[in-house]
């Protein structure tokens, strides 16, 4: 068991892939997802068959009702679907066009996530989780990430594993995770779907401070709610 008192963090080579250059922004071309051309697009969407870039340090709420393509577009960012007409462009590259390792290294360096459904490693402990990610960088002392578990009320559940925490809980271990690498945009996914307000109130604080510090933006797709961030631009999708 890993134990955050005595977890070993082992050095990782950073290798020329590694030094990427930052991205500084997200565009989007033309972006048609296959399965969208069959069930069709909001008539009013700002993002489908557009073009849209969007700007490191800008924080972005993207309004749409379920079933219109809301984790689709950020899997699509976060190159996890190639199943569409039309370019993402990170660092004036196609996401199509690069190779596994390279993808790897943008995920661990730029580009950071909530998942709307979490993937979580369930048989591991929720810090056992929060460290697969952190250990990858070195980016968050263990000290920091013990802080940022007792600001969202789960500091106490650590050692636990996160099969048998409930949805809401689990949802604040994977925001954690998200900010324990760094980004220069971090995509989040309904991230709140499952919070009390006290709770949405405080991951909004935590998740602003670290996108504060890094110099970062974010991506937030939502159904409706605006939660409690001073977004820069709001688009429909």
């Amino acid at each position: 068991m890993i134990l955050m008192d005595k977890i070993l963090i082992f050095p990782i080579k950073i290798s020329s892939c590694q030094r990427t250059k930052k991205i500084k922004m997200i565009n989007l071309q033309n972006l048609h997802p296959y399965p969208l051309k069959e069930q069709g697009v909001n008539p009013d969407t700002q993002i489908w068959n557009k073009k849209l870039e969007f700007e490191k340090g800008k924080k972005y709420l993207i309004l749409a009702p379920s079933g219109k393509g809301k984790s689709t577009l950020l899997h699509c960012i976060y190159g996890l679907r190639k199943d569409f007409d039309g370019d993402v462009l990170l660092k004036n590259k196609n996401i199509k066009e690069y190779e596994s390792d390279e993808l790897a290294d943008i995920r661990q360096n730029t580009l950071s996530i909530v998942f709307q459904d979490l993937r979580l490693f369930e048989q591991l402990t929720a810090e056992e989780n929060i460290l697969l990610k952190s250990n990858l960088s070195g980016h968050k002392t263990i000290s920091e990430i013990k802080e940022m578990a007792k600001q969202l009320g789960v500091e106490s559940l650590l050692r636990k594993p996160c099969g048998t925490l409930s949805f809401g809980q689990r949802q604040r271990i994977a925001i954690i995770r998200a900010l324990c690498q760094p980004f220069d945009f971090l995509l989040l996914d309904e991230p709140f779907s499952h919070l009390d307000e006290d709770n949405i109130k405080a991951a909004s604080k935590l998740i602003e401070a670290e996108c504060n510090q890094q110099g970062s933006g974010f991506l937030l797709v939502s159904l409706g709610e605006e939660h409690y961030f001073d977004y820069d631009k709001k688009v429909i999708l």
